[in-house]
C-alpha cells in the first residue's frame, strides 16, 4: 500500500570503532522484555541495542543503543542537552546516561527532556516504516507500539508540537496501513489535534463523498475537534460531554441523516515525514486511488462550524457556571442551564411521565412538588431558577403557566403552576397584543367571576368557549390561554390589585382597552346577552361606563351604523371579517398600554446583569501567516507533503476557487516576510520546505 524509497541525496555517515568480539548485529527487543546496558535495567523493551544497525539511508541507525559506547556515572535528563535529530552514538557519555536513565525509569518522567523522547520514537518508527517491509513478523508489534505511542502523547503531547506532531503521523500510518472497508463507518481511533487533520480522518471522508453518504455524526464531529483550522469555544473545550452529544443532536436537526460531501478534484495522497535523521530524505507515500481530499473544500467546514457555534452558545451559561462552580454539575441550578435532552436518564424519565400526564390534560401542582420531580426538592426557590426551570421545561416541549419567560411574577414555591404541552415553534408565545389583551380579559373575568368567592364551572367552561372562538388568535397562543385559565382558577387575579394596576392609565387609554375587549367578544361572529353582562362588568373594572359596551359592540360590528338589540343567546349579529381585521390594526397602540401592565416584575429588583463574555481558551489562534482562510487552507495542504506536482496543485487550487499562481505567490511571499524563506522551489515538480513546518506552528 505503500513504497519506502531512497532518493539520491547522500546519505548520512558515522565513523563507528570496530565492533568488540561477542557484539555484534543491532536487534530489536520486543514489548515486554528487559534488557540491561552499562549496568542499568531497561524494562519494557522495545529498544534496538547492539553493535552495528544500519540507518536506510546509510550510516548507524540513530535510535541504536550501542554497547561499545562510553556511558557516564551519571547523567539528567531533566536538563535539556540533545540536539536536533539526536543520536545515540554521537551523545556524550553523560547526555547517554541520561537517556539509561530516563528508559530505565519506565519512560514517564513528564520533565524528561524532549530530545530523548524523540530518540526512543525513532525505533518505535523504524520498527513500523522499515522492519515491517520485509519481516511481516515485525507487524505483532505494531498492536504494543500503538499503545505505547498513545501513553507518550499523554505524558509530552503537550509539551512539544512537534513530538505530538510526529506520533500523531505514525499513528495514523499504522492506522491506515492495510485498513479496509468504509472507515466513516467504523469508529474513529483517538487521535491528539495537530497542525493538519489525520490522514486516516481525511480518508474516511474522502470515501463517504466518493460514495455520497451521509456524513456520520461522530465524524463530522471528529472533523472539527481535529481540524486545526477550527477554534472551538470554552464552552466545547470545558464541557466536552454535553457539547458532544448536543452537537449530534443539533447536526441531525438541520441536516437529516448528514451532510454530502462534494466529490471534488484534489486527490488524496498521505506523504508520512519522517522525524528520525536515519529516514530523512526517504519517500514514503500511501496513494488512494481517486479518493478526494476533501480537506481542500471550505464551504463543508463552514457548516459545521455553525453548528458546532450554535451548541457553544447554548451551553454557554452552563459552562460559565461550572468554571465558577465544578460543584454545580449534577445540581439542579446546573441542569436547569443544559437543554432537557442532555439532563440525566432518570430526570428524563421523569419528565416524560409529565409529558404523559399532558396527555391525559394539563397537570397542576406546586412548584416545590415539580422541583422535586427534577431532583430539586431541597433548593431555595429564587426568580432566577424558575425561570431557568420555565427555560428548561420549554426545551422539551413543555410550557408553564405562569409565563414567567414573558414577564409574569415568579411563583413561590407552595404556588401552583401549570404545564402544558407545547411544541418548540411555539416557544415565545405571549408577546403580541391580541394575545395580551385576551390574557387581561381572562383575567379581569376571573377576578370578576370569583367576586363572590367562587369561580364556577359554568363561568370556566363559558371563558374556555371564549378562548375557542378568538380566531384572530393563533393556536399556540389559544393553547396557552387554556393553560392560563386554569392556572387562574387556583390563582385567580386580585380585582383590586388589577384596577390598582389599571389606575394610573388615562382614561382614553382604558378607553381603548374596553373597546378592543369588546372586539373580541365578537370574534365569533356572534354576542350574546351573557357577554354584554361579563363586558359591563369589565368596563366597570376598567373605570369605563358599562354603558358603554352596548355602543362600542354596535360600532364595532357595523363601522358605526346602527343595529338590532340581541335578544337571545341564538340571535346576534356577524361581524364584518374586514371590520374585525380593521380594528384590530390598533395593535401597536393597544401594545405600548399592555406593555405597562404586564411589567409584573418588582421594579425595585434590578434585572440581573448580562454574563461578562467569558475570555476563551488559548486556541484562538490566528490564522498562519496572516492569510485568509482559502489561503490558509492551501497552506496547510502544500505543507501536507514535501512534494507536488503543478496538475495536483492545480486541482487543489480549482477546489479553493482560487488561481494557482497568484495563490503560491502569495503564499510564499507571507513566507519570506515571516521567515525570509521560500515555502516552496521548482515548477514541477514543487518542492515544498517543510521545515518552516514547525516554525509556523509556533
Amino acid at each position: 500500500m505503500y513504497s519506502a524509497t531512497v532518493t539520491t541525496k547522500p546519505p548520512l555517515t558515522h565513523a563507528l570503532p570496530a565492533t568488540p568480539a561477542g557484539f555484534g548485529e543491532g536487534r530489536w527487543v520486543p514489548p515486554g522484555e528487559s534488557i540491561e546496558v552499562a549496568g542499568v535495567n531497561l524494562p519494557g523493551g522495545m529498544l534496538y541495542v547492539g553493535g552495528r544497525l544500519k540507518a536506510l539511508t546509510g550510516g548507524t541507525e540513530p535510535c541504536l543503543i550501542s554497547g561499545q559506547c562510553t556511558v557516564a556515572r551519571v547523567g539528567n535528563y531533566r536538563v535539556r542537552q540533545m540536539g536536533y535529530w539526536p543520536s545515540y552514538i554521537e551523545a556524550s557519555p553523560e547526555e547517554r546516561r541520561a537517556y539509561l536513565n530516563w528508559l530505565s525509569g519506565g519512560r514517564s518522567d513528564p520533565d524528561c527532556d524532549i530530545g530523548y523522547v524523540f530518540l526512543f520514537f525513532y525505533g518505535l518508527e523504524r520498527r513500523v516504516i522499515v522492519d515491517s517491509r520485509d519481516d511481516p513478523a515485525a507487524r505483532n508489534d505494531w498492536p504494543a507500539i500503538v499503545v505505547e505511542l498513545r501513553r507518550l502523547l499523554a505524558i509530552y503531547g503537550e509539551k512539544s508540537g512537534s513530538f505530538n506532531r510526529y506520533a500523531g503521523e505514525l499513528l495514523s500510518w499504522i492506522e491506515l496501513d492495510g485498513k479496509s472497508g468504509q472507515l466513516y463507518k467504523q469508529p474513529i481511533p483517538d487521535f491528539q489535534k495537530t497542525y493538519e487533520l489525520p490522514p486516516y480522518l481525511r480518508l474516511a471522508l474522502g470515501q463517504a463523498a466518493v460514495d455520497r453518504a451521509p456524513l456520520p455524526a461522530h465524524l463530522a464531529l471528529a472533523w472539527i475537534r481535529l481540524n486545526p483550522e477550527c477554534y472551538l469555544r470554552t464552552a466545547a473545550t470545558r464541557c466536552p460531554n454535553e457539547f458532544e452529544r448536543l452537537f449530534i443532536e443539533r447536526y441531525h436537526e438541520a441536516l437529516g441523516p448528514g451532510l454530502v460531501l462534494p466529490k471534488n478534484r484534489t486527490k488524496l495522497k498521505f506523504a508520512y515525514q519522517a522525524a528520525s535523521a536515519g529516514l530523512r530524505g526517504v519517500n514514503i507515500t500511501m496513494a488512494f486511488g481517486d479518493v478526494p481530499d476533501v480537506t481542500a473544500l471550505t464551504a463543508p467546514i463552514r457548516n459545521l462550524m455553525d453548528i458546532a457555534s450554535q451548541c457553544t452558545d447554548e451551553l454557554g451559561s452552563y459552562s460559565r457556571l461550572v468554571g465558577k462552580d465544578p460543584g454545580a454539575v449534577g445540581t439542579l441550578e446546573g441542569l436547569l442551564l443544559l437543554p432537557a435532552t442532555l439532563w440525566p436518564a432518570a430526570t428524563q424519565a421523569k419528565l416524560r411521565a409529565l409529558t404523559a400526564q399532558m396527555r391525559e390534560g394539563r397537570p397542576s401542582l406546586p412548584l416545590k412538588e415539580l422541583l422535586g420531580v427534577l431532583g430539586g426538592a431541597n433548593q431555595v426557590v429564587n426568580r432566577d431558577r424558575v425561570r431557568g426551570l420555565a427555560r428548561a421545561l420549554e426545551g422539551a416541549e413543555i410550557g408553564m403557566e405562569p409565563n414567567v419567560l414573558g414577564g409574569a411574577r415568579a411563583p413561590g414555591e407552595q404556588d401552583a403552576v401549570v404545564l402544558f404541552a407545547q411544541p418548540l415553534m411555539d416557544s415565545g408565545v405571549g408577546s403580541r397584543a391580541e394575545y395580551q389583551t385576551a390574557a387581561l380579559t381572562l383575567q379581569l373575568a376571573s377576578a370578576v367571576a370569583q367576586a363572590d368567592g367562587v369561580f364556577h364551572d359554568r363561568e370556566i367552561a363559558h371563558l374556555r368557549a371564549e378562548i375557542e372562538g378568538w380566531g384572530h388568535l393563533t393556536l399556540a397562543e389559544r393553547r396557552r390561554l387554556h393553560a392560563h385559565l386554569q392556572w387562574l382558577t387556583t390563582s385567580p387575579m386580585n380585582l383590586a390589585a388589577l384596577k390598582k394596576k389599571l389606575e394610573p392609565l388615562p382614561t382614553t387609554a382604558r378607553e381603548t382597552l374596553a373597546a378592543f375587549m369588546a372586539t373580541l367578544a365578537q370574534a365569533d361572529g356572534v354576542v350574546s346577552p351573557d357577554e354584554v353582562k361579563f363586558l359591563e362588568k369589565v368596563y366597570k373594572a376598567l373605570g369605563v361606563e358599562p354603558k358603554r359596551v352596548f355602543s362600542d359592540i354596535h360600532a364595532a360590528g357595523s363601522g358605526g351604523a346602527p343595529v338590532s338589540t340581541v335578544q337571545g343567546e341564538k340571535q346576534g349579529f356577524r361581524l364584518d371579517a374586514e371590520r374585525i381585521a380593521a380594528l384590530q390594526e390598533d395593535t401597536v397602540r393597544v401594545s405600548a398600554l399592555l406593555s405597562k401592565i404586564f411589567a409584573e416584575e418588582d421594579d425595585s429588583t434590578p434585572a440581573p446583569a448580562a454574563p461578562a463574555p467569558e475570555p476563551e481558551l488559548e486556541n484562538e489562534a490566528n490564522a498562519p501567516l496572516g492569510l485568509d482562510e482559502d489561503h490558509s487552507a492551501l497552506l496547510r495542504l502544500l505543507l501536507s507533503r514535501p512534494e507536488w506536482t503543478r496538475a495536483e496543485l492545480e486541482d487543489a487550487a480549482a477546489d479553493l476557487d482560487l488561481m494557482l499562481d497568484g495563490a503560491m505567490e502569495q503564499v510564499n511571499e507571507a513566507a519570506f516576510e515571516a521567515f525570509d524563506e521560500p515555502l516552496f522551489e521548482g515548477e514541477n515538480p514543487i518542492s515544498v520546505n517543510t521545515k518552516l513546518l514547525e516554525k509556523i506552528e509556533a
